[in-house]
């Protein structure tokens, strides 16, 4: 067949004239793109020509260059590009094939060859904005590809080859340990673990920059301390590596602050290591407490005080109204005295979020009488002698002693009955119960359930998604009751749930001994499917598994034919071979390969 060569001219349009064309089929751009263009523009030139069709009017709609147009369009304050070289299409079916063919050959570098090239260009000495405007992207984007360049080589081949995605690659730049992350690339090839996960894995004795310890002792004071530091370029988040340092620092800046808040004129501090401490820990030591004084606002500090209220719900007041209100505030929340700081005490607790919390004005059993007499305290309505009460002997030590011999003592009793505590601990386990829970124990989460959720996963409905009952604010003793007179069917039923629920199996040893106790088959509960793998996975992976599963060699032409399907398709049809019967009747699939599809896991799952 003979081609008649395209006729087109290529012409310096004016910047003005250009617009556009509907026939252009690219609409969406990444703004930070284009700029990153127009600076590769200013600096290198206009590389490659637009595309366009004059129009009636004589202006030129662009058919190809859109990215390019945009970015000239920043760069009109240049008198370089005041005109613009355009190749002009013969006609509207020229100009249309141009369209369709410039967005459909265009083909990105895969992210892998893009961080190697980036790489090499780094090593012959290339500054970062250099290479920013060689490739036309931002400086961010650089230093992002730049980083992955630092992974072992072996990440990067699994990335191109599908085994990995971007994100998880990315995961990888948390790790500093060469062959950890080789032993977690293998862990995860192929798998579709998320990067969060892959991460855990990585950094599973690392503490995070957001742990309240981190934020609390803060990472220039772990640094001084020879603190190592890993950083998540990709996710803004860093990771303390020493996990023994960043607690000993912690501890350390506690008791400090101990000393600090005992400066100030309390008679006591004691800092407590746990997130929260409520009320429940002043009952718990027997502690009372007394309350800053209010203060007293003069009648015109009072007027002032409600005009400049008046103006802050409005969103009128300014830095220096604000300041003023805050002052007078202060002398309404009033503070404590120097003599009742004299005879309290502080407690105080790093929460969630890494700030300080305080607990003031605690007045311990010893200091009691004398915050009675002082008039911060009233007496007891059970002791009508008030302030004449004698100190007690016992000591808050022997307190503490005799204490845990009376908890002892409960514990005596209780194993009497191991009923009683086998009920308990399935109420425990199958109810949240924050700090009033009857056992010293602490669940940690095992999870079970993945993000695909129910998709090909046939689960025990006692272990599907099953979280303990909330019990905020409800009397414990009615609801165990009531618990305990379902029976003992139930109670064991929900025990045993539980501890299944929390079952990880041990170390490789034990994990050996009980999987040949209970003969566990993956297959039972799980089928793969589009959803939950064949779509998470590369194409090469699939084209792989379906001549391995199918005995293909790799030119049968059902393999061939497998190869050129898009992805989705290529998913679908797995699934198929695995749970459709027709599917494996059209292709002839023997006993033998049948078999060996009921059976076949993903590499780690075996």
């Amino acid at each position: 067949m003979k081609h008649e060569p395209i006729t087109s001219t290529v012409e310096q349009v004016p910047f003005a004239d250009l617009y556009v064309s509907e026939l252009n089929p690219r609409t969406i751009f990444d703004p930070a793109g284009i700029e990153a263009l127009a600076a590769n523009i200013r600096a290198l030139g206009l590389i490659q020509n637009l595309g366009g069709l004059r129009d009636e009017s004589g202006k030129v709609g662009i058919v190809f260059g859109g990215r390019r147009y945009r970015a000239l369009a920043l760069l009109q304050d240049d008198p370089r590009f005041a005109t613009v070289p355009v190749r002009i299409a013969p006609d509207q079916a020229t100009a249309e094939t141009w369209a369709s063919s410039e967005n459909h050959q265009r083909e990105q570098p895969h992210p892998a060859d893009e961080i190697r090239e980036y790489a090499v260009m780094a090593a012959r000495g290339v500054a970062v904005p250099a290479v920013a405007l060689a490739f036309g992207v931002t400086e961010a984007h650089v230093y992002r590809r730049l980083k992955l360049a630092g992974l072992p080589a072996p990440v990067l081949d699994a990335l191109k080859v599908g085994e990995i995605t971007l994100a998880n690659a990315a995961a990888f730049t948390v790790s500093e340990d060469e062959a950890q992350s080789l032993a977690v690339l293998e862990r995860v090839r192929g798998q579709g673990y998320s990067d969060h996960q892959i991460k855990q894995m990585l950094k599973s004795d690392a503490v995070r920059n957001t742990d309240r310890r981190a934020v609390f002792v803060g990472q220039e004071a772990y640094e001084a301390e020879g603190g190592r530091v890993t950083t998540d370029l990709f996710a803004d988040q860093s990771y303390f590596e020493d996990e023994a340092l960043l607690h000993e620092l912690f501890t350390a800046k506690l008791e400090a602050h101990a000393g600090t808040i005992i400066a100030d004129g309390w008679k006591w501090a004691e800092p407590i290591r746990d997130s929260y401490v409520g009320y429940y820990e002043i009952e718990q030591r027997k502690l009372d407490r007394i309350y800053a004084q209010e203060g007293e606002l003069s009648e015109a500090e009072a007027e002032r005080y409600d005009e400049l209220a008046e103006l802050a719900n409005g969103d009128v007041l300014d830095d220096e109204g604000e300041a003023e209100l805050a002052a007078l505030q202060a002398i309404l929340d009033g503070g404590f005295t120097d003599e009742q700081r004299a005879m309290s005490g502080v407690l105080f607790y790093v929460d969630q979020s890494g700030a300080l919390k305080t607990l003031e004005g605690l007045v311990t059993r010893e200091d009691r009488a004398a915050a009675i007499e002082a008039g911060f305290l009233r007496p007891s309505v059970h002791n009508e002698s008030g302030s004449d009460t004698p100190k007690s002997p016992i000591s808050n030590a022997l307190r503490d002693d005799l204490g845990r011999v009376a908890m002892g003592a409960r514990q005596h009793a209780i194993l009497r009955d191991p009923d009683l505590l086998l009920d308990l601990l399935a109420y425990q386990l199958s109810h949240s119960l924050q700090w009033r829970k009857p056992f010293g124990l602490a669940a940690e989460a095992v999870p079970n359930w993945p993000t695909t959720e129910a998709e090909g996963y046939d689960l025990d409905e006692r272990l599907a998604g099953k979280e303990p009952r909330e019990m905020y604010g409800k009397d414990l003793a009615k609801s165990f009751r009531a618990f305990r007179q379902k029976g003992q069917d139930h109670t064991r039923g929900e025990l045993i749930r539980c501890l299944a629920a929390l079952f990880r199996g041990g170390d490789e040893q034990l994990s050996a001994l009980i999987d040949k106790a209970t003969a566990p088959q993956i297959r039972e509960v799980w089928t793969p499917t589009a959803a939950n793998f064949f779509g998470r996975v590369g194409g090469p992976y699939l084209n792989e598994l379906w001549r391995d599963l199918l005995d293909l060699p790799e030119d049968h032409p059902t393999a061939t034919t497998f190869a050129k399907l898009k992805k989705a398709e290529k998913a679908a049809k797995l699934e198929a071979l695995f749970s459709d019967d027709a599917t494996r009747k059209a292709h002839g699939v023997t006993e033998a390969q049948a078999a060996r599809i009921d059976a076949w896991l993903p590499e780690g799952m075996e």
